[in-house]
């Protein structure tokens, strides 16, 4: 791949949990960047012991070499006046922009059970046609806010949510104008639900704007399943891994992301227990096997 063109970044929720404080509580803001700069990336997403005002966190960042790539939005288009919406979406571009960065990554949250304790697969929530067209043209008009402020509106299609599996993501993409609304592309995510990753990247390459690089444990995936655990008992098992230490094919991925001249960042996203996993430890080996199957 080109150095020039593809950036690597990891995000710090292998080390402290946004959603499960007390994974990695120990952990402070200044271990995370430090070891992410020390394992050899360049980039990060936004966690929540960052800090909020990036005239303090822009100088903190900069003197480790790294830079924001991205940050989650949880949009609540099913359920929230969508001006409240937009005006909780510009509050995030404001912090965005000062960081340097371009790319702003939707998921909706109006109906998500991605934080309740129910089945991750038996729960699963569904769009209605009205929550479908809500969820659609307000991402349109999201994304081309974003457009017009130098952002790419790339949407996170998540276990738990409306918009999951492949057919739902593509139901997404064809509902919603290219020209405004991209697509994060997350290996896991897709093989977590039982989809082919390597196929959904073949699906919709040509809307890809952001990746992240995620592995799973078979056999965790399996145990959730059978004991219908949620979503974050499924993280606290260990259902997710660095890339290379689990089942997905990661060297169909990369080809399929060179031969498409992908540009942007690839970002490895793997929330696990850090008292199980340790960040840096892991961070290290994800970054050497992204070195020996892309040569970045």
């Amino acid at each position: 791949m080109n150095k020039n063109k593809v950036k690597l970044a990891i995000s710090p929720i292998a080390w402290t949990n946004d959603d499960l404080p007390d994974l990695g509580k120990e952990n402070t803001f200044e271990q995370c960047v430090s070891e992410m700069a020390l394992a050899g990336f360049s980039g990060s997403e936004v966690g929540n012991k960052y800090p909020k005002d990036p005239a303090i966190l822009k100088p903190m960042l900069d003197l480790r070499g790294i830079s924001i790539c991205n940050q989650w939005f949880s949009s609540f288009l099913t359920t929230q006046n969508l001006d409240d919406v937009i005006k909780d979406f510009n509050n995030q571009l404001d912090f965005l922009e000062a960081m340097g960065a371009n790319i702003i990554g939707p998921a909706e949250q109006g109906n998500s059970i991605q934080g309740k304790n129910v089945s991750v697969f038996d729960s699963k929530p569904t769009f209605s046609d009205q929550q479908w067209k809500k969820v659609a043209e307000g991402l349109n008009i999201l994304g081309k806010i974003a457009s017009e402020r130098g952002f790419k509106l790339s949407y996170h299609h998540h276990m738990g949510t409306g918009c999951q599996t492949i057919e739902e993501t593509k139901k997404l993409m064809d509902l919603t104008d290219k020209r405004y609304v991209y697509l994060t592309f997350d290996s896991a995510h897709f093989a977590f639900s039982g989809e082919d990753p390597v196929e959904a990247l073949n699906l919709f390459i040509d809307r890809v704007a952001h990746v992240h690089l995620k592995d799973i444990r078979k056999q965790v995936i399996e145990k959730v399943r059978k004991e219908k655990l949620s979503f974050l008992n499924a993280v606290r098992e260990g259902a997710f891994t660095i890339p290379g230490d689990g089942c997905i094919d990661f060297p169909s991925i990369f080809k399929i992301l060179e031969e498409h001249h992908y540009e942007g960042w690839m970002v490895v996203e793997v929330e696990q227990d850090p008292a199980k996993a340790n960040p840096l430890e892991y961070a290290i080996r994800a970054r050497k096997y992204i070195r020996e199957n892309t040569g970045l």
